[in-house]
This record gives structure tokens, C-alpha cells and sequence, in this order.
């Protein structure tokens, strides 16, 4: 069966799977991370306008489901598109991502999460792969590998008294 595409909103006029100049390297990923990264692609091409929205995320749920965001953007720190990405995905039943890609707007290919992203995806989904590298050198990750000497919060937590 096929993946379904979760994400909220109208689709804009652009077909997801359009050809993406900053993303030549699509071709090393297989088929299904190749999609991903096209449909975090369409929503930043589409979706990110000015500053308050540059950047989206696109991820596939262990059911197939593909669910994405765009961050939102605030002086005092507003969320990453990895993290709305998590909320969204709950919201629309998928609780177990597999495999998240982030997405900058203006072309700009693939961009790795930041360190607070990586820290929040790995004790969330500790089994998540994120796809990362520049267009030529796009690969899929576990997301332990992008934190050296991994925190893992839940293992550090005091048993309830």
C-alpha cells in the first residue's frame, strides 16, 4: 500500500515530486527516503514564506504515513520544523516516526537538525534514522550517530519513590 500524505493544508499547484536542482543526490537514497526528502522539499518551496517560516520537515511513520511541517520562526525561540514536525504527527495518530528529513527554503537542500532537535528526536524515537549530507552525499543516519557520547534522557531518570 502506498504512503499516504498526513500533512495539513491545501496542496499548492507545484507536484511534490517536481525536480529539485539542490537536491540532485536524491538518486543514493532509496525510493522511500527520496520521497521524503521531496515532500519536506514541496512544503518549504510551497508552504515557507518571509522569515517566520523557512524551514520544513517531512517524516515517515512506521505505518507508511508521511506527516510534515515548517518551524515558526520567533525571537524568544520558536520551534524548529522537527519539533512542530513531532506534535503534527501525534496529532494525526503517528506516534512512531522512522525516518525524519529537514528542508530549507530557497532551495537550499537538506539541513541537518539542530543540537536541541537531535537531543529531543533521539528521546522520542530513539530508533530514528535522519537523512542528512549535502545534495550529492545524501544519506540516512541513525540519529544517536549525530550526538557523540549520546544523552539519552529516559536512562537517566530516578525510579518513583
Amino acid at each position: 500500500m502506498p504512503p499516504q500524505n498526513t500533512s495539513a493544508g491545501k496542496q499548492g499547484t507545484d507536484s511534490p515530486r517536481a525536480p529539485l536542482h539542490a537536491l540532485d543526490g536524491l538518486d543514493a537514497l532509496d525510493a522511500l527516503d527520496a520521497e521524503l526528502v521531496r515532500a519536506a522539499a514541496h512544503v518549504a518551496r510551497t508552504r515557507c514564506r518571509g522569515d517566520a517560516h523557512t524551514m520544513a520537515a517531512a517524516g515517515r511513520g512506521r505505518d507508511g504515513r508521511i506527516v510534515t511541517a515548517v518551524n515558526a520562526y520567533h525571537f524568544t525561540g520558536g520551534p524548529c520544523a522537527e519539533l512542530v514536525l513531532i506534535g503534527a504527527a501525534a496529532a494525526q495518530g503517528v506516534h512512531d516516526l522512522e525516518t525524519v528529513v529537514a528542508v530549507g527554503d530557497r532551495e537550499r537542500g537538506v539541513v541537518p537538525p539542530c543540537g536541541r532537535c537531535r537531543q529531543v528526536l533521539l528521546d522520542y524515537f530513539p530508533d530514528l534514522r535522519v537523512l542528512v549530507g549535502a545534495a550529492d552525499r545524501l544519506r540516512a543516519v541513525p540519529v544517536a550517530d549525530l550526538l557523540p557520547e549520546t544523552y539519552v534522557w529516559a536512562d537517566h531518570q530516578l525510579p518513583a519513590e
